[in-house]
């Protein structure tokens, strides 16, 4: 945890009224699985329930996703499992997730704190910082992109089948694969934020890294998980360098079922 200024309302309120214009100002709108060179914004959060700074940063985040629709923002929230020993467990946090932002503490030579707000792999400020988030979207939206890359996930079984494309600038980069739930509510009861109910947005449940298959193109397939549901779910890709964290290009994919699952 980092010691954050309280949020009032009317200042979420202003961030995602300033963010609509922002991003109706930015590039056309383009479909939700490709992402050519024109800017895109990835907001990765790292967060916890149990750290009572979060909340604010989980509700800026989620009404920024809201706010989006479909342009080339794309949230992602890992819950870091360094918070379970304090009290509470949380039920969305996974060891890979604080191992992931233990690299790009390595790689922004940063400390590594609840809510971290990390855009496209290159820098980093607290979650909860609007006016910050704010500017970081604009530069982010108004650069060009070093790589593309499309995707296409489909639902076969207990298998989610994803194939993508990436081109430009892909050299020493790795494909990485997220799992995201667009929506789920917990109730805390121990811990920083023990008696409240706390709804989240974009929860990364897997984060999958592969090598880039050659022309650049392939699939892979991830596994669903227990209670998975197609239309609650998507996928989100990212082209990243291995050395530096940054992150080149980025799409989403709706999940499809297949024929046998409809």
């Amino acid at each position: 945890m980092k010691p954050v200024k309280t949020i009032a309302a009317g200042a979420v309120i202003i961030l995602t009224l300033g963010f609509t214009t922002l991003i109706n100002r930015s590039q056309a709108a383009k479909p939700h699985n490709v992402n050519v060179h024109g800017g895109f914004a990835v907001l990765e959060l790292f967060t916890s329930e149990g750290c009572s700074s979060c909340p604010p940063a989980d509700e800026v985040l989620a009404r920024i996703q809201q706010e989006a629709g479909n342009t080339p923002v794309y949230v992602l929230a890992y819950h870091v499992d360094y918070w379970n020993r304090l009290g509470w467990k949380d039920v969305f946090s996974r060891p890979e997730f604080s191992r992931r932002q233990y690299q790009y503490s390595r790689q922004l030579r940063a400390q590594v704190y609840t809510p971290q707000l990390i855009v496209n792999g290159k820098t980093e400020f607290v979650g909860s910082d609007t006016p910050a988030i704010a500017s970081a979207v604009k530069h982010a939206l108004g650069s060009e992109a070093k790589a593309s890359l499309s995707l296409q996930a489909v639902q076969r079984g207990g298998k989610i089948k994803v194939s993508y494309q990436a081109e430009g600038d892909v050299a020493a980069s790795q494909l990485m694969l997220a799992l995201v739930q667009k929506h789920a509510e917990s109730k805390v009861t121990n811990g920083e934020n023990g008696g409240r109910t706390l709804r989240h947005a974009q929860i990364v449940r897997n984060l999958y890294g592969f090598e880039l298959k050659p022309g650049h193109q392939g699939s892979e397939e991830l596994a669903a998980p227990a209670g998975f549901n197609a239309n609650e779910w998507e996928v989100i890709g990212l082209v990243q360098h291995q050395q530096t964290g940054a992150i080149n290009g980025a799409a989403r994919a709706a999940i499809a079922g297949s024929a046998s699952n409809l």
